[in-house]
Parts: C-alpha cells; structure tokens; sequence
C-alpha cells in the first residue's frame, strides 16, 4: 500500500487489526528514525503523529547537518565527534538533502574566538569529526576574509576561518526517513494521536487510545512496546504516564528569519559573534537568505512557537552589526520560523549551556522516552532507543535480532549517481520543456525521485510542475493538505511567501477535490497554516 493520503481509511483499519511490537509516538525525525531502524532489525513498527509529520522542531531548525563547532566551547567533544561521524553518513545516505556548505567564521574585536583559538578550535573539530582532507580548515588574512564577503564589518575584522558545514531540509530528511520506513514494512501516519496510553494486567505499557484528529474518531493501537518520541511533549506524554519525576524538559526557543537575497546580498554561508556572545548563521538558499537563531527560555504554548519583536530585532541588529552597509529593516523580512529545542533540565544553566546530549527514560510502566539531542545525531539516537527494545524483547520472548544497519542504508530519494547539479541537467536533457533551475529545485528536494514529478507532469498536468509535485507529495508523502505541502513538504511558506499569494488557491483546491474535502482543510481549519500564513507576520503589517 503506498505512502498516500487516499489510502488513509485503509491504514486505519489495518493498524487497528494489528498487534504491533513496536508503538512510536512522535512522527519527528528521532521517531522517523526509530521507525526505520526497528523496521530493518525486524520489528513489526507503528509511528503515528499528532499533527503532520515533522510539524514540531523537526521543521523549525537551522537547517543545518553539522559537526556542531559551538561544542567545542563547552568541552562536549562526544557530541562533536558522534556528530561529524553522522555527517558523513548521511551526506552518502542522501547526497540530494545533504549538501557541503563552506562557511566563514569571521574573526572580529571583541569576538569569543581570537585567531589562534580559531585556528586551534577548527583544528580540533576537523579531528574530532572526522572531516576529509579537502574539506578542512583553511586560515584567512583581513584581506583574505573580505574577498570572500566583502559586506564584513571591516573596522572590527582581524581576519577568519573556512571550514565546511552540511546544508539541508530538516522536513524533507524526516520525511524521506519516514518514506524509506514504509518501503521497509513500517506503518506510519500522521494526524493521529495518542489521548491516554493503555496498560495491560501487570502495569505495562501495552499500546494507546488514539484519535484520528481529521475524522474525530477514537481506536486502539495494541503494541508490546511504546517509545514516547514526541520531542518537546515528551514529558505531556510522561505525565499521562505518572513518570514525570526527577529529570524533566527543559525547553528553548530559537527563531529564524527570511530575507531577499537583494536585501542582504552575502556571498557565502557565515557563521559569526553577537555581542552577547551567542553566534549567528547567515545562509543563502536560492534567492532568499535565512538566519538564525536566537536561544531563549521557553514556556509558553508548546504547538506554536512564533518570532517576537524582540526576537526579530535581536537578529537585525546582529546584521547591521556585522554587515553594516546593508542598513536592514523589520519591513525587509519576509517570513519567520521558530522551533523548540526539547532540552534536559540542569540547575543554574542557561538555554545557550544547556547539553544538547540525548538521553532515554524508562518508566515503571515500561515506557521509553527519549530527549535531547540534535537533528544530524538522530541515527545513534535511534540505534540506541531501539536497542533496548530489542534486549527486553529478547529477554521475554527469546528472540533473536539483527545489530543496527542504518548507517548502509540510502534514504528514499538518495539513489543519485552524480551531484545533484549534474543530476539535474542529466534529467533536464530529457524533459526540456522545463528550466534548469526548476529541475534542480526539485532534485534537492526529491533527488532520485524527481522523474516521477517531471513525468507527471508532462503526461497528467499539461507540464504544471507545481500541481505534478502537489500530487507526488499526496500519494507519496502522505500530505494531507495545503499545510503540509507548502510547509513541511516544499518549505514554500518559508522560502517562497511572497510567491504564494498568486497560487495557494490552486493548491488548496487540489487537495480539497482530490481527497473530497467539502471545505478547505488548509485554509479554514488547519491551524498551523492560519498562524503561519496569516498570523506569524502581523506585527511587520500593524
């Protein structure tokens, strides 16, 4: 059965006659990984969400697969090296999400990193994580530095540093995990949540009372394990549980912004000081450029974070700082994100200190949570959470399973035998009614999927890309609708806004009619597109 928002009714009804040894709850990217590495070891694997597929922080990161350099600072050389390992895993696992970024870190007056801890800073995390020859460090003078970016803050430059990053699409990596657990045998859908766990004679964790929140009906999940991955609700979920002692969720903020190219015409990926310490990415993507992130505690309403005032102006400041002749105003954003980071708690600490190691809770009951962590660590923290599934089934029911194999394993859409810009021309050769640039936007997102779109769209949309790639992601991806295609599926809310206006009404009206809604899902009751689309930006127009 295929990966698609029609068969919905069909994988309901399956789940529901099916004992599962596995429940996951939480469809982000720790659960999308749970999902696939029990699947391979195996374990007959059910992953539900609540909302859409990496609708949490699994959408709302630095898009970013990388060694974590900031680290170093606080001496958690584990991290950095489980990190950089990961990395090269999957830039092979998924060559056309996973892309080298080289980025400057300018030297600065006053900065946290003068030029010989620079120097000695980016020596240590090429060892650490295992960076190749060509792509590691490379010292630069004061001129050096301003041939690479020349809008740098010059009276405050003392010179910089090159290494090289992982750029990606924080969505569609959990996605094509998720897509790549379905091949295997895994069954996951999302808009399904898990309302109170239920529990079998002896006190263990034995499944849950769930609710499809698109139909408003309520069924039961049956599973001999249940792995709480639910990311910043974990400890809602421990609650229900009465787990929630000792260790708990610390939770932080962090936010992100969107601007024109023209508006801030950097010509690299840079990495640099605040003033308060902190450091910021500022990272061109196509024609528009993001930056981020803030880090601040957060407590309020966990399923929609938002972007300040003083959020926005924090980062424009810290721009004006450091690119002083580009003069950018709050009216120059063009869209926000913000994300929550579900960190461990510790005493005394501030967000910005607070380890980003993960760790895993067993409950009285059985239920295994796991917290913390980071997008480019998922793997490990998947191997191990499905590691101790496997040891206590093999205690009650003797049986055998396979060690972790996910480092081997292409992800969905990663069968590219090429980079993906030759990859593109390749398909651009044979479908040349569309542009390059086009194709190439497609190929970073779908990689060796993308011909099912071009095809698609030459023979079923009168070559309309746009409506060809709304229909691989409804009966591929499971979209259910306008929401999660603009969002998670494309990122065009977030990279493409202003461009949205001239065609959400045609996407809106696909999904309407193709799953036989009789008013629009996207626009008229789901939240996250009201809030995002309409709300996240009001205080640039009041």
């Amino acid at each position: 059965m295929s990966f698609s928002a029609r068969n919905r009714k069909q994988y309901l009804n399956q789940i529901q006659e099916t004992t599962f040894d596995l429940l996951v709850i939480g469809g982000g990217i720790t659960g999308a990984g749970i999902a696939l590495d029990a699947t391979l070891r195996g374990l007959k694997v059910c992953l539900i969400e609540k909302s859409d597929f990496a609708s949490g922080t699994s959408s709302r990161s630095t898009k970013l697969i990388h060694g974590g350099l900031r680290y170093l600072k606080q001496l958690e050389f584990g991290i950095v090296r489980e990190v950089g390992q990961e990395r090269a895993i999957l830039y092979k696992n998924a060559p056309h999400i996973v892309i080298p970024e080289r980025m400057l870190l300018p030297i600065i007056e006053g900065g946290s990193l003068g030029k010989y801890s620079t120097s000695l800073g980016l020596y240590v995390y090429d060892k650490l994580a295992g960076v190749e020859k060509e792509e590691r460090r490379n010292m630069l003078s004061i001129k050096e530095t301003l041939e690479k970016e020349p809008l740098l803050h010059q009276n405050i430059l003392k010179g910089g540093g090159m290494y090289v990053e992982y750029r990606s699409d924080d969505a569609r990596l959990c996605i094509e995990v998720l897509k790549t657990a379905v091949e295997k045998g895994a069954t996951c859908i999302n808009y399904v949540a898990c309302e109170t766990l239920q529990y079998n004679t002896n006190g263990k964790v034995s499944g849950g009372k769930c609710l499809d929140t698109i139909n408003n009906t309520f069924f039961t999940i049956n599973a001999k394990k249940t792995i709480n991955a639910a990311g910043p609700w974990v400890d809602e979920l421990r609650k229900k549980d009465n787990s929630l002692k000792n260790k708990r969720l610390h939770l932080t903020k962090g936010i992100h912004i969107v601007l024109a190219k023209e508006k801030l015409p950097i010509q690299q990926s840079v990495y640099f000081d605040v003033t308060d310490g902190r450091m910021i990415f500022a990272i061109p993507r196509g024609k528009k450029v993001y930056v981020g992130t803030t880090d601040t505690n957060y407590t309020e309403d966990k399923n929609f974070p938002y972007a300040t005032n003083a959020d926005v102006e924090y980062l424009v400041k810290a721009l004006n700082y450091m690119f002083p002749t580009v003069s950018l105003k709050i009216k120059d954003i063009e869209s926000t994100w913000a994300g929550l980071r579900p960190l461990i708690h510790e005493d005394g600490k501030s967000p910005s200190d607070l380890s980003r190691k993960d760790e895993i809770f067993i409950s009285a009951s059985n239920l295994i949570s796991i917290a913390g962590g980071k997008l480019t660590g998922f793997r490990k923290m998947a191997e191990r959470s499905v590691n101790v599934v496997c040891k206590q089934l093999k205690l009650e029911e003797n049986r055998r399973f396979d060690r972790c194999i996910t480092r081997s394993v292409k992800l969905s859409g990663g069968h590219l035998d090429k980079n993906p810009a030759d990859y593109a021309r390749d398909l651009q050769d044979d479908f040349k009614q569309f542009y390059l640039d086009d194709v190439l936007e497609l190929v970073l997102k779908y990689g060796s999927n993308t011909d099912q779109i071009l095809v698609a769209a030459q023979t079923h949309f009168n070559n309309n890309l746009l409506l060809a790639e709304a229909e691989y992601c409804l009966a591929h991806e499971m979209a259910n609708n306008t929401a999660d295609f603009i969002i998670r599926r494309t990122g065009r809310l977030y990279f493409n806004r202003p461009e949205l206006v001239d065609c959400i009404c045609i996407i809106d009206d696909y999904f309407n009619k193709q799953l036989n809604y009789e008013v629009s899902v996207a626009v008229k009751n789901s939240n996250d597109f009201n809030k995002e689309y309409h709300g996240v930006l009001n205080y640039l127009i009041n």
